[in-house]
């Protein structure tokens, strides 16, 4: 099926230049030409782009120098801070693989997924170290760094300076950059082939999965997300990425958002692929300056809103739904937002509207998943474009179609099937599971389980998810994990897990329970039992217990029937 451009943005490129170049130099580049600008503000502390670069470039030198480079993969868990930022784009410099470990893992998830990357080394909280040291042994893991968010208050910014410090013990990530100087030897990297990312997914096995993701798919869309909101092309000259817009067009009055003039309120979790690209990889490309929260506190959001001039937001609808209800939204002056995008599950409406109601520009809702990097769709930006209720249209390069259930033929407009994507953010496939990969990825299309519809004007629907996958405050949460850990009880006879819609968190796990003849069980009991072993993202909210817990023929568990029954308790 052809790709529809009714409703492309007018003087838009329809493809885009992708140059052949690593994923660090989306930093090196923004700082080679604004080396003074202010690249990330946290909790008071600054730093410039050509600092940020500095700093990025002594954390490769101190994992060359502990033999971490090329091959490897590094762990991070932190949450967003500056230290963040530097090890991410240091250890790329290395030649190293990220892989990103949420801070909201439990031990045992956090153990499986550096026992399936082999992670070299693992860069963390002080403050987390104790609740993840424990199972270290386990893994492949041969350095660990740790770093403390008091070095914000200056040790971080005395590498600069060359102020002395109190030695620490072990392998503290401020004391092995310190004695770091010199050229940086950059590793040789094949952008089309070399891993940049491994970021986990969940499945309906219950098992997360590893998406391979290259450079070259982080790099393009990475700028395909940049250059959707600016419509510039993108090219090479003198080696250095260069955006060109159409004859006539002046970049800053005549666009959305411009280059090296933007203020990104961060709130995005970047260990998650929406955090990692749209709010890391394409605010540092477009030189935006980033205002970084470490946690989501609607006062403090909407405070530094005014404060800092910000004119970018971003995250999951559960960002928006408790700022539009804060009692004193009004009162706040948000004028000066310019683009808020929406993505991981669907916005309300009313939320919606109230939001374009408060900002001056663009709100725009979005469609993509780990899978394909990050983003696959988005609505114009274009306020007056923007079609309430969809995800928008296939950006640059990107193909949507959808496919029948059953017999897997392409749809015509209008009918609703599974979501199918192709393009260059499209993963090489899931790590040490080639049968995994051969399900979804068939001809060069992504499947992507996600059940949706096509309009006559290319915009697209997401209406369902066919792998019954809950969306908490836009954490991904698969029933069949939990369901897992449920079934180990051993009063448990059978479970199933839906989601309960929630206004503010969107959606909330409830577990369904049959217990076995002549056992006894408390909802506390279920519940203190399931909960310690998974992040607390995905601990179960509510304990229903039932007769009979509704199957089919074949024996599959009916949550249709258990999701009316939870609407018709509500």
């Amino acid at each position: 099926m052809a790709k529809n451009f009714a409703c492309w943005p007018e003087s838009w490129p329809r493809s885009l230049n992708y140059p052949s170049l690593p994923v660090y130099e989306l930093l090196d580049q923004t700082a080679s030409r604004v080396p003074h600008r202010i690249a990330l503000i946290y909790g008071g502390l600054e730093f410039t782009y050509g600092e940020l670069r500095t700093l990025s470039d002594r954390f490769a030198l101190a994992l060359l120098a502990e033999g971490i480079g090329a091959g490897d993969r590094v762990a991070l868990h932190l949450p967003n801070c500056p230290q963040f930022a530097i090890a991410y784009y240091g250890l790329l410099k290395t030649g190293a693989t990220f892989t990103p470990l949420s801070p909201l893992l439990s031990s045992r998830e956090a153990a499986f997924q550096l026992g399936d990357t082999e992670a070299a080394a693992l860069v963390t909280l002080d403050e987390q170290y104790a609740d993840i040291q424990p199972v270290l042994a386990e893994t492949r893991v041969r350095r660990v760094i740790t770093t403390s968010l008091a070095d914000c208050r200056g040790p971080l910014t005395s590498l600069l300076e060359e102020q002395a410090r109190t030695a620490t013990a072990g392998l503290d990530m401020v004391e092995l950059m310190r004695t770091r100087h010199g050229a940086l030897p950059l590793p040789e990297i094949d952008p089309a082939r070399d891993l940049a990312h491994i970021s986990f997914t969940g499945g309906t096995t219950g098992l997360p999965k590893g998406v391979m993701l290259t450079h070259a798919n982080v790099v393009a869309n990475s700028l395909q997300v940049a250059h959707w909101l600016n419509g510039a092309q993108v090219a090479m000259r003198g080696g250095r990425l260069t955006p060109i817009w159409p004859a006539g067009v002046d970049p800053v009055k005549d666009r959305l958002t411009a280059f090296d003039h933007e203020v990104a309120l961060v709130v995005s979790p970047w260990y998650h692929a929406l955090g990692s690209i749209r709010y890391l990889n394409n605010l540092v490309y477009t030189g935006a300056t980033m205002v970084v929260f470490r946690r989501f506190e609607p006062e403090t959001f909407l405070e530094a809103v005014v404060k800092y001039g910000v004119t970018v937001l971003g995250g999951a609808p559960q960002l928006y739904i408790p700022l539009v209800h804060h009692p004193d939204f009004a009162r706040y002056d948000l004028s000066g937002v310019k683009f808020a995008a929406s993505g991981a599950a669907p916005l309300p409406v009313p939320v919606l509207e109230e939001m374009l109601e408060a900002f001056s520009g663009a709100v725009c809702e979005a469609y993509g998943l780990t899978e394909c990097t990050m983003g696959a769709t988005a609505n114009p930006p274009d306020r007056a474009r923007i079609r309430i209720g969809s995800v928008g249209l296939p950006t640059f390069d990107t193909e949507l179609k959808t496919i029948d259930l059953v017999t897997g033929d392409d749809l015509a407009p209008g009918q609703e099937g599974e979501i199918c994507i192709k393009g260059p953010q499209v993963m090489v496939g899931y790590l040490n599971r080639p049968e995994e990969t051969a399900k979804v990825l068939k001809d060069g299309w992504l499947l992507t389980g996600d059940i949706g519809r096509e309009d006559e004007d290319g915009f697209f629907y997401i209406t369902g998810r066919k792998k019954d996958m809950i969306i908490y405050k836009g954490y991904n949460v698969y029933p069949r994990e939990i369901e897992e850990i449920i079934f180990e009880h051993p009063a448990v006879q059978q479970c199933a897990v839906v989601g309960r819609p929630d206004e503010a968190a969107g959606e909330v796990p409830v577990a369904f329970v049959q217990v076995k003849a002549g056992c006894a069980v408390t909802a506390k009991e279920i519940m203190d039992f399931t909960n310690p072993k998974i992040a607390r993202y995905k601990k179960v909210r509510e304990v229903i217990f039932m007769d009979q817990i509704p199957v089919s023929g074949p024996g599959k568990v009916l949550k249709t029937v258990l999701r009316q029954k939870l609407a018709e308790t509500a």
